[in-house]
This record gives C-alpha cells, structure tokens and sequence, in this order.
C-alpha cells in the first residue's frame, strides 16, 4: 500500500551554476519534475510511495529512475520509450532565486505516456492519486492522465492536483485555462501559488480564488503565499498561515517540497477530505511550510528534500 502515487513529469532541471572560466553559462544536472518533487518529499517525511510516467531510454532518463530508486519511491510505473528523449529543463537564477525556465520538449518522454502503459494495480493501492498540470498540455499524456484519475476515483483514491502553470508549454493561455480547470470537479485536496489564482479562478485574491475552488468539488485548499507562507480553506473557513522565514538560494521545489508536507500531514490525519477541518489543514500548512523553508535553502529540487528530523528541529524551534 501506498500513501501517494503521482503521475506526471520526471525531467533534468539544468539549473544556473554560474560561469566557467571563459564567460560561458554553467548549468548543474539535477533530477526534476514537479510530481516527482512532491513523492520525494513524501519518502523524506516517512511515506511510501510510487511514481508513474515516461523517460527516455537514454542517460537522462537512466539517471532519472535511479534517483527515484535510491529515494526509495516505487518505479514500477516508470516507462522508459526508445523512441522518445528524457524532457530537459533549463533553470536560471535571478539574485533572489527566483526562476526562469526554457524546456526542450518537441515532444518530450514525459507527454508520450499512454492510457494503456499505466500501471493501474500501483494506483489502485495508493490512499491518494496526484496529479499536476503538464502530463495534461499534449497528447497521448492528457487521455492517460484522464484515463489514471478515474482508475484513482473509481479504487476509492483521495485525488490532488497541482496545477503548477508553465506558460511557455501551452499552446496558448486559453488553452491551458481550459484544460487546467477541466479537472478540478474531480479533485478533493488541491494546491495551487498566488500566481496561479486567476488563471484557476478568474480571482487574484488567494482568499477568494480558496472559496471559489471550493464549490467546484475540492474540499481542501492550499495557496502558497512565497515567503508569506500559505492560506488554507475548507468548507469551515479559512486561515493564513506563516511560513518560516530562510535565506532563499534556490525556490526550485518550492512548492512541490510544500505540497509533500501537506500530503504526509494529511495522510497521518487518518481522515477523509470532506473531514479535514480549517484546524487541520493549517497544522499540515505548518508541516508544509518548514518543508519549503528547508528546500530553498539548497540548491535544486530533489537534492534539497530535507530528511524528518530537520523539519521537526525547525517546527520545534
């Protein structure tokens, strides 16, 4: 039995390492993938885990399912394609870490995964199914993911979704307004950033864009406020919660590190979605937010999870 599964992108985040000798950009290979993050994070804190998706039968995609291995997560729904490459990242840094991204992805291994490649027995053993947006921007990979969360809906899976927007892997903003919301009826936990509000909402206020995604089917909402921390709503109120404040050397993770913590929080609950009150939502918040503030302390994603006990030295502090 797993506490999560997630199905979605597992790439390389090339991320800035700075300069070499004669002038030129450096980049550091790192193991990336917003769902991948978000299961690694999980395995930090204590939670078995699986992941389902598609590589390249190449270096990258290799390393990739070696990774998640050494991390411990399942891979038994991981496809490695001949005929495909292992989607890549570029990652630059401004001062502040805040990012930029440039992917090669025409077409990348991750959209090529198909309906009849999921391993639906792994899904089926998991207490909750996550998904994000990007295995929803091309097909075969959006009927997969369609095709994955009714497999999750109908085994009696808790869904979550994080929409996690990357304008410059749409065809248009329209588009991914349309296929990003399309979802959400059938989500029961659900994260999304600031940013993110009007796009899933229409509103840019965190607090009112929480409400709205509320009557649309999910019955827990997190939005990520960066450094603020986050705010949490279900349907018996709303709460923000602050997050702890970190020298940031890199924001790549961020939210997926966040998300992690809230699941594993969740899970440990015991409790169905439609039972998780305002109180316990802001508690997996907390667990949530010293996750993040430990990621952006290093550089990369997966090599920035920080293991159990650090986060529990930091909530104690």
């Amino acid at each position: 039995m797993f506490s999560v599964s997630a199905l979605g992108e597992l790439l390389i985040d090339f991320t800035d390492a700075g300069t070499s000798a004669s002038g030129q950009r450096l980049f550091e290979r790192n193991a990336g993938g917003a769902p991948a993050n978000v299961l690694v994070a999980l395995e930090k804190l204590g939670h078995k885990t699986a992941f389902l998706g598609k590589v390249g039968q190449d270096m990258h995609g290799e390393f990739l399912r070696a990774t998640l291995e050494e991390q411990g997560i399942d891979t038994t729904g991981l496809i490695s394609d001949p005929d495909a490459f292992t989607t890549l990242a570029f990652v630059a840094l401004s001062a502040d870490g805040e990012r930029e991204f440039s992917f090669a992805r025409k077409p990348g291994a991750d959209t090529r995964i198909t309906e009849g490649e999921l391993a639906r027995d792994v899904i089926a053993a998991s207490k909750v199914f996550h998904v994000g947006s990007l295995s929803l921007t091309d097909e075969p990979a959006r009927s997969a993911t369609l095709a994955a969360l009714a497999c999750a809906r109908e085994a009696g899976c808790t869904l979550s979704y994080d929409p996690n927007y990357r304008a410059n892997l749409w065809p248009s903003r329209e588009a991914a307004v349309e296929q990003m919301r399309a979802v959400v009826p059938q989500m029961d936990l659900m994260k999304l950033s600031d940013e993110e509000c009007e796009l899933l909402t229409g509103e840019k206020d965190p607090k009112a864009a929480a409400a709205a995604l509320l009557t649309h089917g999910p019955k827990v909402v997190a939005v990520t406020l960066g450094a603020g921390g986050a705010y949490v709503r279900t349907a018996d109120g709303g709460v923000e919660v602050p997050g702890f404040p970190a020298d940031a050397v890199d924001a790549t993770g961020a939210g997926d590190s966040f998300w992690g913590g809230f699941l594993a929080g969740f899970c440990e609950s015991g409790k169905a979605a439609d039972e998780v009150t305002v109180e316990d939502a802001a508690g997996f918040a907390r667990l949530g937010n010293a996750v993040a503030s430990l990621c952006v302390r290093k550089r990369g994603a997966i090599p920035a999870m920080p293991e159990r006990s650090d986060v529990e030295a930091l909530l104690a502090e």
